[in-house]
């Protein structure tokens, strides 16, 4: 007998195309909360546009979002349907949208989406109905936070998993695993009841340059290619190679331009490099000590 959320999960889901999957895995990319830098649904995004994934179910947003939150403009801008007007005509007017791709060739179901503000419970059956019905055992969330780095060094991924055992795997892909007490996130809620469900979900958050606004094309590159290696999938990134280096190269341009700022990203830099030495290389710094070689 379904629970009143399954029964509502599958009023709410709609799933119109059935490809020739065989073990898909899942993968999240959420706007909202987790998404600075454009992290999470910018490789989503490379994703499915790299592997001309089609679009396969929906997931109906009405109730799962607030669109009129009291408060300064500047909060309730957050909440608000997108909309544009020219000459005084209505040309477009946006709600969430929440969509799965999926790619035979990759073996891989992509999730774009916005993280709702109500009904997490019923949004998760969503997701977990539709992993029931293409057999779906391992979720992959990818996010961001801002932090203290550099944006000329790769951004940190920390990791957090469904169940104690993932963790030996993606300790191998040099991820940290994360320590954290405070407001959670919809994902988080996800990886409980994954845990309850016999689901694996693995939830991959870059850290992101603080003092960069708007999407990061180097943290997307970056994100992107670690996580195909993780998949097993092959993609093509020259193009986004290009577009993280010519995004650094513009950005360092700038810095330079503000003398206390560029003193703040080389002591960042160094700070960096040295918790990479000292926490990455700890063996080998040992071991170059022993030989008699200083590298303080």
């Amino acid at each position: 007998m379904k629970s009143k959320s399954q029964k509502m999960a599958t009023k709410r889901l709609n799933i119109f195309e059935k490809p020739n999957l065989k073990e898909p895995r899942l993968v999240l990319g959420f706007s909202g909360w987790m998404d600075g830098g454009d992290i999470s649904t910018g490789t989503v995004k490379c994703f499915i546009d790299k592997l001309g994934a089609q679009k396969i179910a929906t997931i109906n947003p009405e109730g799962f979002y607030i669109y009129n939150f009291p408060g300064m403009m500047e909060v309730t801008a957050m909440f608000r349907p997108h909309t544009k007007i020219e000459s005084g005509l209505i040309t477009s007017f946006e709600i969430p949208a929440d969509a799965f791709f999926a790619s035979e060739e990759a073996d891989l179901i992509l999730f774009l989406g916005k993280e709702p503000n109500l009904l997490w419970e019923e949004f998760a059956t969503c997701l977990l109905w539709l992993c029931a019905e293409f057999g779906v055992k391992m979720i992959y969330f990818v996010g961001s936070i801002a932090g203290l780095i550099p944006h000329t060094r790769e951004p940190r991924l920390f990791c957090s998993v469904s169940d104690a055992k993932l963790k030996e795997t993606f300790q191998h892909y040099g991820v940290k695993f994360t320590s954290y007490e405070g407001p959670a996130s919809f994902v988080t809620y996800l990886t409980t009841r994954c845990n309850q469900q016999a689901l694996s979900l693995v939830s991959l958050v870059a850290t992101i340059p603080a003092y960069v606004q708007g999407a990061n094309p180097k943290c997307i590159e970056a994100v992107t290619r670690r996580l195909a290696g993780m998949l097993g999938v092959d993609l093509e990134l020259d193009d986004l190679q290009a577009a993280s280096d010519e995004f650094e190269k513009k950005l360092s341009q700038i810095v330079q331009q503000q003398p206390e700022l560029a003193g703040s990203i080389r002591k960042l830099e160094e700070d960096y490099d040295n918790e990479i030495f000292d926490s990455e290389m700890g063996e080998l710094k040992t071991w170059l000590q022993q030989q008699g070689i200083s590298v303080d």
